[in-house]
């Protein structure tokens, strides 16, 4: 056979026959998977570089660090007496409502709404004629009744002695003796009435019955007013005094019955039995400016609210307090002690605990549960209950520095009473 026939015969215009090249983009794609490895590599290296030496450089910089400084300071030592505070209602201790005892038309009016009078000062005239119609009859009728009464005792004498002689009988003595009677009665009755129209007369003119201020005037002149001694009669005007004056207010129960242990145990003088000493302010006061004795404690709770009424007496020179206003009071609530005080700003909360972190000897922060007691006003720290010795040395500064069983760098200092508080007691 031929080489023609034994060969492939190729169209004219074919590629040639035998290896082709490898495809150009196939070679592009190794290229750059070489490179992201290359890349991810040198990223690796840095990394584990830069770790290695933050770790190296870590225990250097610890180490070259000191404590974080704290303010330390032992709690305040102070004899105190604590407080109990309540807002109450000043009152007059003597209060008069002015209502006339006799009716009538009111002639004048000798006052001024507001002004100061004292007791006995005249404040309205009653037209007073008719009253004195009255009394002007009352004493006819006294006359006419003791004339009744003359010729009566006379003719008892005369038949009294006639009665000896035997001449009239019994029974016309006994009548004559039964005048007699019956006339001193009628003059007994005259002057009873005298008397009562006599008084009518001096009630058309109305007087103050206390010194004190006086209310504004509730009729002028020319009314009719009505007279008695039922709620019924016009209501005139009011006074009430001034000096010294009531403060009214209201305890809880719970406080009251720890008043009645704390007197049992003898801790305290009882609220009833003594003039117990208080102080009280006005609401635009911030130092307790009043000073009085508490001069009465209520017989019963109130079965409605819960609570004890109780009064203090203050004395009020000036007048500047009147009934109706309102003012704070604080009574003893503990005889004289000494207290752990800090500051408020040295306590922490935990939920619905108090702590205090205290930094031991060696500088470690320890923190402490307390059982903080009232706010102390004249020195302006909290009391504190349980949970402090006077030897701690409390964190007053940089607490949010002082971390539990960290150290820290103690810096000592000192508890100040609030700026302007006066201490109730002496150290």
């Amino acid at each position: 056979m031929s080489d023609q026939t034994q060969g492939t015969s190729v169209p004219p215009g074919a590629p040639p026959s035998g290896p082709r090249p490898a495809p150009r983009g196939g070679s592009r794609a190794s290229w750059l998977l070489g490179i992201g490895v290359l890349v991810i590599a040198a990223a690796a290296a840095f990394y584990w570089y830069e770790r290695a030496g933050s770790e190296a450089a870590a225990p250097a910089a610890s180490a070259a660090m000191p404590p974080p400084e704290v303010t330390v300071a032992a709690p305040l030592q102070r004899e105190i007496v604590e407080w109990d505070e309540y807002t109450g209602q000043f009152s007059a201790v003597d209060y008069v409502e002015m209502r006339p005892r006799v009716s009538g038309y009111i002639e004048s009016v000798h006052f001024k709404d507001g002004q100061l009078v004292k007791a006995g000062d005249l404040l309205y005239i009653i037209d007073p004629r008719p009253f004195e119609i009255t009394l002007k009859s009352t004493q006819a009728q006294l006359e006419q009744a003791k004339a009744q009464l003359g010729v009566a005792q006379r003719q008892l004498d005369r038949f009294g002695k006639l009665r000896q002689n035997d001449i009239v009988a019994a029974t016309e003595y006994d009548q004559r003796l039964g005048d007699a009677a019956a006339a001193s009665a009628s003059v007994a009755a005259g002057q009873a009435a005298v008397e009562q129209a006599q008084l009518d007369l001096e009630f058309t003119h109305v007087t103050a019955p206390i010194s004190g201020r006086i209310g504004r005037n509730s009729v002028t002149l020319g009314n009719l007013v009505v007279g008695g001694s039922g709620v019924n009669a016009t209501l005139l005007t009011t006074i009430v005094t001034l000096d010294p004056i009531y403060l009214d207010f209201d305890m809880s129960e719970a406080d009251f019955l720890a008043y009645q242990r704390a007197s049992a145990a003898g801790r305290m003088q009882s609220t009833r039995d003594n003039l117990i000493p208080v102080s009280a302010r006005l609401f635009d006061e911030d130092d307790w400016s009043l000073k009085g004795n508490l001069d009465f404690v209520d017989n019963r709770v109130d079965r409605n609210t819960g609570t004890m009424r109780a009064r203090a007496v203050f004395p009020n020179p000036s007048a500047l307090i009147t009934a109706g206003q309102f003012g704070r009071v604080r009574i003893p609530g503990s005889e004289p002690y000494q207290a752990i005080l800090i500051p408020d700003s040295a306590i922490v909360t935990d939920q619905s605990r108090k702590i205090v972190m205290t930094v031991g000897a060696d500088g470690t922060v320890v923190p402490k549960i307390i059982r903080p007691g009232p706010f102390y006003d004249e020195l302006g720290l909290r009391i504190v209950r349980e949970g402090l010795q006077p030897t701690d040395q409390i964190v007053i500064n940089g607490l949010v520095r002082a971390r539990p069983n960290a150290k820290v760098t103690a810096v000592a200092g000192k508890i100040e009473p609030m700026s302007g508080k006066v201490a109730q007691s002496s150290p």
